[in-house]
């Protein structure tokens, strides 16, 4: 259901900004002008020391970094890691395209106050942090309790938006582009959940006969 929602979400959100041609939706420019009346030097320099996180190498060592957090052995290690990559990489890789079709122009260049390339919408560095985010508090959930691991997983939600409202701070973003990114990450990682939650898995064992449960016996994780 929460996937579900998400999906609605982000397709009337990608739909307005096509319907619009790529112009800023109502907010959009409210935000972006704020963000240029104050810019002191130390405020742009935190902003731009935030962004770097979101992009680069730093999510894919995190990435590992999780895969390592949530195996319990070697093996599982292993398989931990190749799958949070996978979902980090082929995540990006449908974004590329989702940018690439939309192909929504950036803000005008003499607003930067840093640097940036391709197009704008979703945002890559909000979609990036928002995702290496998740994979993390997925790691700290395999090792503490949900209560335990609050504090921690408040603050990866706060570092994920940092890095979207940075974008928008130094005028590289519209704040729709932030929020798409917001949108196509949470979707992205709730397919990840979908697909690898063992009453899926054991689904998908059961259709291509590798495990036959006894007559009578109930599935996994079944009332």
């Amino acid at each position: 259901m929460v996937a579900v929602v998400l999906l609605a979400l982000l397709v009337a959100l990608t739909v307005a900004v096509v319907v619009r041609h790529g112009a800023p939706l109502p907010g959009d420019t409210v935000l972006h002008r704020r963000s240029l009346h104050d810019r002191p030097p130390v405020a742009v320099a935190t902003a731009r020391a935030v962004t770097a996180t979101g992009s680069g190498v730093v999510p894919y060592v995190l990435a590992v970094v999780a895969g390592l957090l949530a195996g319990r052995d070697g093996k599982g290690r292993r398989y931990a890691v190749a799958g949070a990559l996978a979902v980090l990489v082929l995540g990006q890789l449908v974004r590329y395209g989702l940018m690439a079709a939309v192909a929504r122009p950036r803000p005008a260049s003499l607003d930067w106050a840093t640097t940036a390339s391709g197009f704008s919408f979703p945002s890559g560095h909000t979609t990036t942090s928002a995702l290496t985010a998740g994979l993390l508090a997925w790691a700290v959930l395999t090792r503490r309790t949900p209560a335990a691991a609050r504090p921690t997983i408040a603050v990866l939600c706060l570092w994920a938006v940092a890095v979207g409202v940075s974008r928008i701070y130094l005028g590289v973003h519209w704040a729709s582009d932030v929020l798409g990114g917001w949108l196509f990450a949470s979707l992205w990682l709730c397919l990840a959940a979908l697909v690898t939650s063992p009453r899926v898995r054991a689904a998908g064992r059961r259709r291509t006969g590798r495990v036959r449960a006894p007559l009578g016996a109930r599935p996994p994780g079944g009332a």
